[in-house]
């Protein structure tokens, strides 16, 4: 196998990382290349990104297209989509080595030929203005919404920008796709849970402009309709056999910890 260490220059403490992925593969007499975040190769067969959750989601938007694995490692802050941390590392690229890790297909989204792990955020294109806009679903009118945006999240991005909005948090591998209004003008709109194959549709009232943003890093403009569906490859997430959901839910989020000592 052909192995890529892929790095963000601009995170701390990166080469720190790099230094300890380059002594373990050569260590193993393993074949392979560094590569920067910004200039990916597909080259490869396997591929440990260093950095916070966006440079694991470009890394797995860009991989995505060869059915590549990813396995992050995390410099950043949550890290819901890295399954180390830096102090970890031997340890957890030894389980790899051995292949003591499995493979999860993830589900993507498409929209405007730009594609997202996380979610598509469709806001005003006016800074601080609220966003007027219709919802459709496989054709169907729903609803319109007067809100500062809507956020179409895969199961993945649940736990990102849906989940602050007051959205449900997903199993990963679900077969959905979440739709959240983010501060909606009426207490009647809730989140919606669609089957993935569902066609979403976003559509401007008025002379509105709206800027959408591909897993928060990714931005185009639009004054027509938007339209949003299942992105027909997967994101290929390599895992950790003991880094289970519930697990990282629980360490991340601090779940089921009792607020007074026993």
């Amino acid at each position: 196998m052909k192995y890529a260490i892929c790095y963000n220059s601009e995170m701390k403490n990166s080469e720190v990382v790099q230094k300890e992925l380059i002594t373990a593969l050569s260590e193993n007499n393993l074949e392979f290349r560094m590569l920067n975040i910004d200039n990916l190769s597909s080259d490869v067969d396997f591929a440990f990104v260093i950095g916070g959750d966006g440079t694991i989601l470009k890394a797995a938007r860009y991989y995505s297209d060869y059915e590549i694995p990813i396995f992050g490692i995390n410099l950043g802050r949550l890290g819901f989509l890295s399954q180390t941390l830096p102090e970890n590392l031997k340890n957890s690229v030894k389980k790899v080595l051995s292949g003591n890790y499995k493979i999860e297909k993830r589900l993507m989204l498409k929209s405007n030929g730009y594609k997202a792990l996380n979610d598509f955020v469709v806001k005003s294109g006016i800074s601080g203005r609220a966003s007027r806009f219709a919802l459709e679903i496989d054709n169907q009118f729903v609803c319109e919404y007067l809100a500062d945006g809507i956020i179409i999240s895969t199961p993945t991005g649940s736990t990102a920008y849906g989940m602050a909005a007051g959205g449900p948090i997903l199993y990963p591998c679900a077969d959905v796709i979440t739709i959240v209004p983010i501060c909606p003008h009426t207490f009647a709109a809730r989140p919606i849970v669609v089957p993935s194959n569902s066609i979403i549709k976003v559509i401007p009232i008025k002379d509105y402009e709206y800027t959408v943003y591909a897993d928060g890093q990714v931005a185009f403009s639009l004054d027509r309709e938007i339209i949003i569906s299942k992105f027909d490859k997967m994101a290929s997430l390599a895992l950790l056999s003991d880094n289970e959901f519930y697990t990282v839910l629980r360490n991340k989020l601090h779940w089921g910890y009792s607020p007074i000592d026993s």
